[in-house]
């Protein structure tokens, strides 16, 4: 049995700059302002965006802890103001839908998400895609580690609890975008296989050593026979 787990931005779906559109409005309500334009989002927690980017703005960490709960009040608000609606311009990325009923359907995988998003925000995204957020058995996401490094463990355990036996790290499978999904998991000796969809191109993600390297996940038979051969 294998867990496979999806990032969600830039990996099964593209929010048309929503989530970093409602973090920066969020931030420069609470703290002034949304820090630096050029800080890259992808592959970050909610969390340490928050922390970086008001860390960049000369805020203490106890400044940003104080608030943090005020932030991401605010970004979950206009998350979904921003995703409401028919044109709200966030799109399934190629090949995903029919990938996930793959997944979904083969005997010997667990469809999950291991995710920076807190789940709240995560929930959001999916249901403005129409991808039911329950047909994750299994999730890992922000609202659980500030450190992506740290939701493999997470993911793990929960896969452990669901399946009633102990999961061992090499089973996991994450499947992301970013250089932070190919190199998280390697504490427990996750797999990693990585897609070009998010904006990073394969070789900037071939040198962290992801078991298969993908344009899109359009070609459900490759991605399916690499998620088994991991």
């Amino acid at each position: 049995m294998k867990i496979v787990l999806f990032d969600i931005d830039g990996t099964l779906l593209l929010s048309d700059g929503a989530g970093r559109s409602a973090m920066e409005m969020a931030l420069a309500a609470v703290f002034g302002t949304a820090g630096p334009r050029s800080y890259r989002y992808g592959g970050k927690t909610d969390r340490l965006i928050v922390r970086e980017t008001m860390r960049l703005a000369g805020f203490s960490d106890a400044q940003i802890d104080a608030r943090m709960d005020e932030v991401l009040s605010l970004y979950l608000g206009g998350l979904r103001a921003h995703l409401a609606g028919p044109d709200h311009g966030a799109r399934a990325l190629p090949g995903v839908a029919r990938l996930l009923d793959a997944v979904e359907a083969h005997d010997e995988l667990v469809l999950g998400l291991l995710t920076g998003n807190i789940v709240e925000g995560a929930d959001t995204k999916l249901r403005a895609v129409r991808f039911d957020p329950a047909r994750f058995r299994v999730g890992a996401f922000g609202s659980d580690h500030e450190e992506r490094p740290m939701l493999p463990p997470i993911a793990r355990e929960r896969a452990s609890a669901l399946l009633g036996r102990e999961v061992p790290g090499d089973r996991l499978v994450i499947i992301g975008d970013t250089v932070h999904d190919m190199t998280c998991g390697k504490g427990v000796g996750a797999r990693a296989i990585g897609v070009a969809t998010g904006g990073v191109a394969l070789s900037e993600l071939a040198p962290h050593g992801p078991s298969a390297l993908f344009d899109d996940l359009s070609d459900t038979d490759r991605v399916l026979e690499a998620i088994l051969h991991a």
